[in-house]
């Protein structure tokens, strides 16, 4: 559905000032804050300027939206972003944390983070674990996590992670599917200064073969945080 668009100058302190506002919100309610983080060099300094904060880490339960297949200390995984922004500089414990294994075969670490989500939704009695909050990025060719545009999760209708092979880059990716991305409470798409504002401006208007459009139109309550440049 449609939503906020805040458009900043302010980047990484108005996006975590946004985040840490939903946080308090979610741990006011329900005594923990469920948030999926997303990949990619954007949401660094977002991350960073988090974990300068003082917060009960101890009650967030971070999860990851996407990951690439590689191992946690490659420079392309987003556990490894971070944790250098994040986990680290914020003292998160690592009961908070829960990364996607892209070490082991990509199915098999689907299937393993699908049961893990579906165990801690299961403490509540949910039907699919419900975030508080999921960070989204958009790519140049209009995807969000790892839903690309032709890619076989766009179609997925049971399951709430899977493996899924990137034909253009000839990759497999770990990727939440809509069906997760729908159950959140909220989504936040992070866009950098540099985005091409006709890509944006595609997504609002529902070109349905842009992944991230779907996202827009389908989502319970979508903000956008849109830096501007100076």
């Amino acid at each position: 559905m449609a939503g906020e668009v805040l458009r900043t100058k302010t980047f990484a302190t108005d996006a975590a000032d946004f985040i840490l506002a939903a946080a308090r919100g979610a741990l006011e309610r329900r005594g923990e804050f469920r948030i999926a983080l997303s990949g990619g060099n954007t949401p660094r300094a977002v991350y960073s300027e988090m974990g300068k904060r003082e917060l009960p880490w101890q009650q967030f339960q971070f999860t990851f939206g996407d990951e690439r297949c590689v191992p946690p200390d490659s420079n392309e995984s987003n556990f490894r972003m971070a944790n250098e922004a994040l986990f680290r500089p914020g003292s998160v414990p690592e009961s908070s944390i829960f990364r996607m294994r892209g070490e082991i075969d990509p199915r098999e670490a689907a299937d393993e983070y699908q049961k893990l989500l579906d165990a801690l939704a299961g403490k509540r009695d949910e039907r699919i674990y419900q975030h508080d909050l999921i960070l989204l990025g958009l790519g140049d060719d209009g995807h969000t996590a790892s839903l690309f545009p032709d890619s076989q999760a766009l179609s997925e209708k049971q399951r709430r992670v899977v493996a899924n092979h990137v034909p253009k880059l000839n990759a497999w990716r770990l990727t939440f599917t809509f069906p997760l991305i729908f159950a959140a409470r909220a989504v936040c798409f992070l866009i950098g200064g540099n985005k091409d504002a006709k890509l944006i401006e595609r997504v609002f208007a529902g070109d349905p073969a842009l992944p991230a459009a779907r996202v827009q139109k389908e989502a319970q309550n979508v903000t956008w945080i849109i830096e501007e440049k100076s």
